[in-house]
């Protein structure tokens, strides 16, 4: 495990290192940025619709309970900026992106093409890791944002279509705006880009030491998928205790 986070840890200074680079390589990274955000935009939207959706239905009835209908809006709201939007969409992105990230660099590996890059003496975290890398870091927080407001309109519209609730959609919207604050928006979009940078170092790093043949690359996958959902669980807690000060 301990190789395993150096190996990692490594793996992305020299990524940093080779920032400069980056306009080489800028076809690569568009490509990676399209297939990550473009292709993720409708999936995120209706997931996180949802998601919205759900944090008001089982919220919401409690508020209205307790004489607490006009915090409806901002409970919801709050949760889904600072929380869940970073958490679920970054796990989504891990389960889509990361796992195509670790198979394409794993059977690069498998099958010698990254041995074949060495050969050629071009640098297989320029040419590989570097355009992942970078547009996973672009494309997660561009998705959150739009999974932040998407969310919220799926908790009003079920603030006005839930009887138990019945908050007006003005009425959500205006206590969304006296509870929640851009910083509150900026600390989640600011936790999604370091569960991206996590993402995409143990993807690649998974697809690069990857071994045995087609059923190394399934494990490869496996590993990627889920160290990263444990690492962003993990990173969560430590950040969120980290900007509450």
């Amino acid at each position: 495990m301990f190789q395993n986070i150096g190996e990692m840890v490594v793996l992305f200074w020299r990524t940093v290192l080779a920032l400069p680079l980056l306009w080489r390589h800028r076809q690569k990274t568009f490509d990676q940025f399209f297939e990550i955000g473009n292709a993720s935009l409708l999936m995120v939207c209706i997931l996180s619709f949802f998601v919205g959706g759900v944090i008001t239905l089982e919220t919401g009835p409690l508020l209205v309970d307790h004489g607490l209908s006009s915090y409806v809006g901002g409970v919801s709201g709050y949760a889904i900026c600072r929380d869940l939007a970073p958490v679920i969409m970054s796990m989504l992105i891990a389960g889509r992106a990361g796992s195509a990230m670790a198979a394409e660099i794993g059977s690069m590996r498998v099958y010698q093409e990254i041995d074949a890059l060495r050969t050629m003496n071009i640098s297989p975290v320029h040419y590989l890791v570097l355009p992942r890398l970078t547009a996973i870091a672009v494309a997660l927080p561009i998705l959150v944002i739009f999974a932040i407001l998407v969310g919220w309109l799926g908790g009003a519209v079920v603030c006005v279509i839930n009887p138990r609730i019945s908050v007006s959609f003005a009425a959500f919207l205006a206590n969304l705006r006296d509870l929640v604050d851009v910083k509150d928006v900026g600390n989640g979009v600011f936790k999604s880009f370091v569960f991206a940078i996590l993402i995409g170092v143990v993807s690649c790093h998974q697809g690069l030491i990857t071994i045995g043949g087609p059923r190394g690359i399934g494990r490869s996958v496996t590993k990627a998928v889920v160290n990263s959902i444990v690492l962003i669980v993990i990173f969560d807690y430590l950040l969120t205790r980290i900007l509450q000060k």
